[in-house]
């Protein structure tokens, strides 16, 4: 069998000389094309086999490198370049924090159309290892073979494939086994692989995500900054020997604070629509921030880094700057924590999300730290937030937007524009979306802040905080 040549050219002697989104470094052609490459960070000289060719750009893979960028650094995760996350680990933090302050003023510029004289210094995390309060792994039947764990004879009989961890990016059905994940405090990697050892020990049989037949389907662990641990076991299907992997892992780790399993029958992982069995321990798990605390359920959106989280809430609460008799509207608001963390500086908080059970979270942290003016409503926000409720809730002197990685849609900006709210602060996980959304605010706001947040060392991820102010 002759195998099919790739179409594209091998571009030599490219140098990546920039990063852009969602990971991808940039080099140019002699004739000024751009270049878009994975795995690579500014400085390295590639060879690049060129995958994707349009109009005004090119899209490819490094197929030989002639140097190595000085900036380079070792990586510490023994999976890096398999594995889906962590890609800038062999880029020192300090350029990462560089990049994704860029990223903020390039996408302000260039999407937004907007030329911003002063943006604040990105707030890093301090913990750059260890940041995540949640991680959740696949169990695989069929587990993903590097190159050294693929035989020469070609006999995969004797090869175990079962493995326990992240999907392989752009493959459903592969999962990387993982040895060590370094994104999360113990006991995270000691639970993830004694579970997995007690299964291959008693035959339990990992899922297979293309027939969707197999036992066990996914592991879900949740930590705060304090000491609760929640651990949640997701089986495919009942099994008479679930009790027994249950009790093993409620003795094996005693300091688990909150033990849930689910049965999950259904073609896709989500288990937002499924109702968790509390097997052990409390309901919730608690986290804190100054004197609040937030209970996290096993269905619960909580940010995941937690420590930086309390940064972004408190730079959201300083670009309000509340005088105590403000009407706030938290659109977007999920679980109500930005509403929560500030409604002790505003006259009322009024706080809308799609999700209702994200809803009923929000009222019930509202009761747990006896705060009395923040009301929540649970629907669509392009059709709830009307005139018409405006009216009815009273007309917002600040307006909090928090939007998932799409952004707002055009009739909330509408309903956003119409309110007129002397101040809005626009939080966004998508610097490109919410540049887009700036623009169209445009006419009646300016920007007077900005302030990036990492809350995602080793990634290309950035938060970003806005005040815009009526003009």
């Amino acid at each position: 069998m002759t195998r099919k040549k790739n179409k594209y050219p091998i571009l030599q002697h490219l140098e990546i000389i920039d990063v852009a989104a969602e990971g991808n470094a940039i080099a140019k052609t002699e004739d000024n094309i751009i270049v878009f490459v994975p795995g690579v960070i500014p400085g390295d000289i590639v060879d690049v086999q060129i995958t994707r060719k349009r109009k005004s750009f090119r899209e490819g893979y490094p197929v030989f490198f002639h140097k190595y960028s000085e900036k380079r650094i070792e990586p510490f995760c023994p999976h890096f370049g398999t594995c889906g996350g962590c890609k800038w680990q062999n880029l020192p933090y300090s350029e990462q924090l560089f990049y994704k302050q860029k990223q903020v003023t390039d996408t302000l510029k260039h999407i937004g159309h907007i030329e911003v004289s002063e943006i604040n210094p990105i707030l890093g995390s301090e913990k750059q290892t260890e940041y995540r309060n949640k991680l959740e792994f696949t169990f695989s039947n069929k587990r993903w073979l590097n190159k050294e764990d693929i035989p020469e004879n070609g006999d995969f009989s004797s090869i175990p494939m079962n493995g326990l961890g992240f999907h392989i990016p752009k493959m459903f059905d592969k999962v990387l086994d993982i040895s060590h994940c370094a994104l999360q405090k113990e006991p995270s990697n000691k639970i993830r692989l004694a579970i997995k050892k007690y299964a291959l020990e008693n035959n339990l049989s990992f899922f297979d995500l293309r027939k969707q037949e197999g036992f066990l389907r996914n592991l879900i662990i949740r930590s705060t900054d304090g000491a609760d641990l929640m651990v949640i076991l997701v089986l495919f299907y009942d099994h008479p020997d679930k009790e027994k992997l249950l009790d093993f892992i409620a003795t094996a780790f005693p300091e688990i604070t909150s033990f849930f399993y689910v049965i999950n029958s259904k073609a896709n992982d989500s288990i937002a629509d499924l109702t968790p069995v509390l097997y052990k321990g409390m309901p919730h798990i608690t986290e804190k921030m100054e004197s609040l605390q937030f209970k996290i359920g096993p269905k619960s959106f909580f940010q995941t880094n937690s420590q930086q989280a309390y940064r972004l809430y408190s730079v959201t609460r300083d670009f309000a700057g509340l005088t105590g008799n403000e009407t706030v509207y938290d659109l977007y608001t999920g679980t109500g924590t930005i509403a929560n963390f500030i409604a002790r500086n505003a006259k009322k908080v009024i706080g809308i999300e799609y999700i209702p059970e994200a809803i009923e979270d929000a009222k019930e942290n509202s009761t747990l730290n006896n705060i009395l003016n923040t009301t929540f409503f649970a629907g669509d926000m392009k059709d709830l937030l009307s005139d018409a409720f405006i009216r009815e809730n009273g007309s917002p002197d600040i307006i909090i937007l928090d939007p998932p990685r799409a952004g707002i849609h055009e009739n909330v900006i509408k309903v956003v524009l119409n309110a007129a709210p002397d101040k809005i602060v626009y939080v966004s996980c998508n610097p490109a979306t919410q540049a887009r959304d700036i623009f169209l605010l445009a006419d009646k706001y300016y920007i007077e802040k900005v302030q990036p947040v990492d809350m995602f060392p080793h990634t290309h991820h950035v938060e970003n905080v806005v005040l815009l102010m009526k003009k």
